[in-house]
């Protein structure tokens, strides 16, 4: 009866924890498809050549405006070099898309606390700051001639620009083209990322459920001004690499290590961690070697670490206090306030959002879905493609790709997925 009690309390917090940020998801996704659909990303490419403050500013911009999706902004990094971004902005690009986006600071708020999102923000341009000073100067030239010259081989033609790009923005924010393209890359990145979120709230539930505060307070030390600090923003990676859980799945796991006694700038460095995880670390291996993954692995987790320990310092010396350590993650129950209001309204819109995807009217010439994770690619700039029975496939990333090289079974539910919507032909 235990076992089954502890279960129970665990799915009973993580169900809360996703009641309590519903409507800020789909609000965040729903804005995130709207910019998608509208930034040019052949401009984007064009404006990343080198890696001076104004270059890196536009970087962090075009990332904040991208999927939040790691694995996704990791393929989209990784094409921007390929095709003559600079190392640095691509780089600073994929910080910004996973770590500044709009519905990771909403989450932050609502799960623990508006100084965690304005912290998001805050350590974000420190972090970005940082990442630009310092990954110029340990990654040789030579490394990434070689990376760039093996993914050249690697890839395809150069991308044509699309011809709706070449439409005036007001025109196609007036098209009912536009938006159905927008409520595409919104279900497609929801479709996307449902793995990590439904992982991520599902252990935080567990976490906060069943992990005695003790455990916690062994493993974070407290008590020891400067030192604990710094033990915990070393700390809040190394949990980030083992925990699997990337792009804004692994919010609800600091507000469980946060409850659980980690410092403030223990929860910013490990939010910043999602693009270090094992998964992602094999993929930069892929990418560019293992010279390049090692070193890139070395100053992700150093600039991380500095950029929540400067987060947590400079709040302590403007004077913003710290959120309250609660004592649940969540209020579990539901009643009739605020969050539910906004959850009714945040489903209705979906449900409009869910229409338009459904009744939108394409030749299927500009964009396909990936038949693996779902996620709504543009063709002329898929960072990967494949061809199985005559049938072309174009993925978000190469590690969709592998997965359907080493499963063939996804593409028969990825045809199905994209039946009437110009997935494949």
């Amino acid at each position: 009866m235990l076992v089954l009690d502890g279960l129970w309390h665990g799915l009973d917090e993580a169900f809360f924890m996703l009641w309590d940020t519903l409507w800020a998801l789909v609000l965040g996704f729903a804005l995130s498809g709207a910019v998608q659909a509208f930034v040019s990303r052949t401009e984007m490419r064009r404006a990343l050549g080198d890696h001076r403050p104004a270059t890196l500013a536009k970087s962090s911009f075009f990332g904040v405006v991208s999927s939040s999706c790691s694995y996704a902004s990791t393929a989209l990094a990784k094409s921007l070099f390929a095709r003559g971004a600079d190392f640095t902005a691509a780089i600073v690009f994929m910080v910004a898309s996973t770590n500044l986006v709009l519905e990771l600071g909403i989450v932050l708020w609502l799960l623990i606390g508006w100084q965690f999102a304005l912290a998001e923000f805050v350590g974000g341009a420190i972090m970005i700051v940082l990442l630009g000073l310092v990954v110029p100067r340990v990654i040789p030239a030579s490394w990434l001639d070689e990376a760039r010259e093996r993914l050249a081989a690697e890839g395809g033609d150069e991308p044509s620009v699309a011809a709706d790009e070449q439409l005036p923005l007001a025109r196609r924010l007036r098209s009912r083209a536009g938006w159905s393209d927008a409520s595409a890359y919104t279900i497609s990145d929801l479709t996307m990322l449902r793995k990590e979120l439904l992982i991520g709230f599902g252990v935080a539930g567990f976490l906060a459920a069943l992990v005695p505060t003790a455990f916690w307070q062994s493993l974070f030390l407290s008590g020891h001004g400067f030192w604990s600090s710094l033990e915990n923003v070393v700390l809040g990676p190394f949990l980030a690499i083992i925990s699997f859980v990337c792009s804004i799945g692994n919010v609800p796991l600091a507000a469980a290590l946060w409850q659980g006694g980690i410092s403030f700038g223990g929860v910013v460095s490990f939010v910043f961690a999602d693009l270090i995880t094992l998964p992602l670390l094999m993929i930069y291996r892929k990418y560019y070697g293992t010279k390049v993954t090692l070193r890139l692995l070395a100053v992700f987790w150093v600039v991380m670490s500095l950029g929540g320990l400067a987060t947590e310092y400079l709040f302590r010396a403007v004077g913003i206090s710290e959120p309250v350590r609660p004592t649940n993650v969540v209020h579990t129950g539901f009643a009739w306030d605020y969050t539910t209001f906004l959850n009714i309204v945040a489903l209705i819109g979906f449900g409009v959002l869910y229409w338009l995807y459904r009744t939108r009217s394409t030749d299927g010439s500009r964009y396909a879905k990936d038949p693996v994770c779902g996620m709504q690619v543009e063709r002329a700039l898929a960072p990967a493609t494949a061809e199985r029975d005559g049938t072309t496939y174009w993925f978000c990333s190469d590690h969709c790709r592998a997965r359907l090289a080493s499963d063939p079974a996804d593409a028969d539910a990825g045809a199905d997925a994209g039946a009437g919507h110009g997935a494949h032909h």
